[in-house]
């Protein structure tokens, strides 16, 4: 057998960078997109906040005018390169570490920190992300995304994102044919907050593991994600920040639309609506596996209950 076709697919290999360097490394294959929104970012390589290790990335957006005015929106995202995007219908383990820079922002406003989405290949419209990690009015939150459903029922925005049974509380966007649930949010989340999740689904379960999000100003959040949409009803993800398990979702995750590609991504980064102010964010330690063990905090004891896929 030739020996090429012993190795595995680009996609199934471990990534990971520290960020330790002036550049990307060649092992994590990551990059800085260039596009009229992202020319509203900065992003540094630099030694004075820092995770572990030597270095980590500064990511701000804001900077004078330059901004993406045109699009309505300022982005500063790290991507995965095109040829290591993973199969729509693979689940893939995700880790990075993410700390917010004071002033944290408290309007209700649009902010996303990290997303995972489906390629866009020949189709129209407006996707947002399967899993999205968020923030509103200074409160860290989770959402995914599928397809519009039927809403079962009305009720009131809970704790945990829960109603009857663990079907998931939702809001339904009938406008761009989609519907987001909300999967996590930290302690300080109120009613109020997520007033648009207004009715719920059983098409969407949650499991709370008895931990809310950690708070945007805690210090460094060190994030596990385990990703496999599945609009079918098959999807599955798993959350774990700083070595404490979150949620566990179930169901109908992601979009499938014809058209749609077959590849799900990652990028990270701060991403916003436009704003008249700086917001800047620190990544650190990027890792993405098939396997748990590569991305897990060496230090964790990793929950029997917590498996792979």
């Amino acid at each position: 057998m030739d020996s090429k076709e012993l190795e595995p697919e680009a996609w199934a290999r471990p990534l990971y960078d520290g960020f330790e360097a002036s550049d990307f490394s060649a092992e994590g294959g990551l990059y800085y997109k260039t596009n009229l929104e992202q020319s509203a970012g900065t992003v540094e390589f630099q030694n004075q906040v820092v995770y572990r290790g030597a270095g980590a990335l500064k990511l701000s957006v804001g900077r004078p005018r330059v901004q993406a005015t045109e699009m309505g929106s300022e982005r500063a995202e790290i991507w995965e390169r095109r040829d290591l995007w993973a199969p729509y219908d693979r689940g893939i383990w995700y880790g990075f570490a993410v700390k917010f820079a004071e002033p944290i922002p408290r309007d209700d406003h649009r902010y996303v920190i990290a997303q995972w989405k489906r390629e866009i290949a020949g189709t129209k419209g407006d996707f947002s992300p399967f899993l999205a990690l968020r923030l509103k009015r200074g409160k860290l939150f989770a959402t995914v995304e599928t397809n519009l459903l039927t809403g079962t029922g009305m009720g009131l925005m809970n704790q945990t994102g829960q109603f009857e049974g663990g079907s998931a509380k939702v809001w339904l966007r009938p406008e761009t044919n989609q519907t987001r649930a909300f999967v996590a949010a930290d302690d300080t989340w109120k009613n109020e907050d997520g007033a648009c999740f207004d009715t719920y689904t059983r098409e969407i379960t949650i499991i709370d593991r008895g931990h809310p999000l950690p708070r945007p100003g805690s210090g460094w959040i060190d994030f596990v994600i385990y990703s496999k949409p599945g609009p079918d009803g098959s999807g599955y993800i798993e959350i774990i920040a700083n070595q404490k398990w979150i949620a566990t979702i179930r169901g109908r995750i992601g979009h499938s639309e014809k058209g749609l590609g077959s590849c799900q991504y990652f990028k990270f980064g701060p991403y916003r609506d436009s704003h008249d102010s700086v917001w800047t964010l620190y990544y650190d330690e990027f890792r993405r596996s098939l396997n748990y063990s590569d991305v897990c905090r060496p230090a964790a004891s990793r929950s029997s209950a917590v498996t792979e896929c």
